[in-house]
């Protein structure tokens, strides 16, 4: 499997391609799809895996489909700042 199977947006897909990502991990081949589809999920796996790109993604993808300016589209709520700081720093660098 590869990340061109879920079909992101081309702006997705250089931003992975920019940053070397080329197969999913376990957790993201198991979580992107159903998170694509807009049902919930719960994901267990350990530090390093590719957690919080497995649902950035997904979101990223969600948000370009819908453009809507008007109101909130996502929040994402993190438990610690470095968390936080993490996933800030996964949107930033895929939503170029």
């Amino acid at each position: 499997m590869s990340f061109t199977d879920f079909k992101f947006n081309k702006h997705i897909s250089d931003g992975l391609k920019r940053h070397g990502y080329v197969s999913p991990t376990p957790i993201q081949t198991k979580a992107i799809q159903p998170v694509l589809d807009g049902r919930d999920l719960l994901g267990l796996a350990q530090t390093g895996t590719g957690k919080t790109a497995a649902f950035v993604l997904p979101i990223l993808q969600h948000l370009s489909e819908n453009r809507s300016t008007t109101s909130i589209r996502s929040l994402i709520v993190a438990p610690t700042r470095d968390l936080a700081e993490q996933t800030y720093t996964y949107v930033q660098k895929f939503s170029r």
